[in-house]
């Protein structure tokens, strides 16, 4: 089954593409197959900026920064990408009724402890 179609990008950014061959058409980050829906959602649930460059070092901070503005530029095209993703994952049976909000997931890294340091003698 195909999925639906998105709604038109309004405003271009330089680190985002749009490709109706590559994932189906969703907008993702230059260079990887990370879709901005994700860095939005992780975005907008409370998930630090630094925490998403931790967490997509190969990204760069620049492309990140991009991928946000452009959602913010874009919003109804992010918001149905979301949707779509939605359907297609209760399609698949893959919901978990259990699973809290983005806003409550915490990152593996978020929390990591500094490093130790040295005593002064």
């Amino acid at each position: 089954m195909a999925a639906p179609p998105l709604p038109r990008v309004l405003v271009p950014h330089p680190h985002v593409r749009v490709d109706s061959q590559i994932m189906s058409g969703s907008p993702h980050v230059v260079g990887s197959r990370v879709p901005v829906r994700r860095l939005w959602a992780w975005h907008r649930g409370g998930t630090a900026i630094e925490t998403l460059f931790r967490r997509y070092p190969n990204l760069g901070q620049a492309k990140i920064l991009d991928a946000i503005s452009f959602a913010y530029d874009n919003m109804e095209l992010i918001q149905a990408d979301l949707e779509r993703e939605q359907v297609l994952f209760e399609q698949q049976g893959k919901v978990d009724p259990n699973a809290r909000p983005l806003s409550q997931l915490a990152l593996p890294f978020a929390g990591a402890p500094e490093p130790a340091r040295r005593k002064k003698r």
